[in-house]
């Protein structure tokens, strides 16, 4: 049996690791659109006119938006915009920052993104290495890398499908059933007593009280200049929703980091305790 317990760090993306979603960077300006409200109250009007789905309707929107343009929907188009999307203070270093941590406290870490964003966008990010698996949005491409339709939309009930399929070790959302499949607590890679969840919107609600419920940690990140968020993050930890709410900086010595290194001392700690506790039952047997 291993020595180290399996931590997994589980990232929304927009407005949690940067500060706008992501298509306000370069595509938006791309396909002539200045006023970035002029897109999502676009969005919003096909949800409301055919009573339909927020997520598959911006999906919708940026291949129409693209086509009329006259701009690339094939696959490296969109990732190509993907390294336009700026990130929050300490991000990019982030991930070798939490690197020194796990091996401070002996334990494996993993992260992975959990997003209503676009796939393609954040694979063209500065940061795309450093996940073990992306979770998010897709299109579906045809034989000339043209996007056609979408093949994944990830709304607040994907999201806490995709805990489940961390938590069994199941890496291809293609294989999303087995997540009813019944499997050992003890043989799951990955315990939501050592999940954290970085979350900044209503989308990751869901998700943060599942984890914190289930006895691991969720910090509901907010950017000090928006109010609406800081107010949303105040409402969290009022209701019980999320452990801790902090300012979006990742800079090590900043809160976020000070936080997430006494969750993992904290779980290094119960882990062994726990070993410790099994090896002496074992004796008696």
């Amino acid at each position: 049996m291993t020595n180290k317990p399996r931590v997994a760090l589980i990232y929304d993306f927009d407005g949690t690791l940067s500060p706008c979603n992501m298509q306000e960077y370069d595509f938006l300006k791309d396909i002539g659109i200045k006023d970035k409200k002029d897109f999502w109250e676009e969005v919003d009007g096909l949800v409301k006119n055919h009573n339909a789905s927020n997520i598959l309707c911006y999906m919708k929107l940026m291949i129409d938006k693209s086509r009329a343009a006259g701009k690339s929907i094939r696959r490296n188009a969109f990732v190509e915009y993907g390294k336009s999307v700026e990130l929050y203070n300490g991000v990019e270093e982030w991930f070798d920052v939490v690197e020194e941590l796990a091996r401070k406290y002996n334990v494996i870490v993993e992260h992975y993104i959990n997003s209503s964003g676009l796939k393609e966008m954040i694979e063209g990010t500065r940061i795309a290495s450093k996940f073990k698996q992306i979770y998010a949005c897709s299109f579906l491409y045809n034989v000339d890398g043209v996007a056609e339709w979408p093949a994944v939309a990830v709304d607040f009930t994907t999201k806490t499908q995709f805990l489940f399929m961390i938590n069994k070790g199941i890496q291809n959302i293609s294989e999303n059933y087995r997540v009813n499949e019944y499997k050992e607590e003890s043989e799951r890679p990955v315990p939501f007593k050592h999940m954290i969840y970085f979350g900044d919107g209503e989308t990751d609600v869901p998700c943060m009280r599942m984890v914190k419920n289930y006895g691991g940690n969720s910090i509901a990140i907010y950017r000090p200049r928006n109010k609406a968020k800081k107010e949303l993050a105040k409402k969290l930890i009022q209701e019980n929703r999320v452990n801790f709410a902090c300012e979006a900086d990742y800079t090590k010595g900043k809160e976020i980091y000070n936080i997430v290194e006494s969750i993992l001392s904290q779980i290094k700690s119960n882990f062994d305790f726990n070993q410790l506790e099994k090896k002496n039952q074992g004796k008696l047997v």
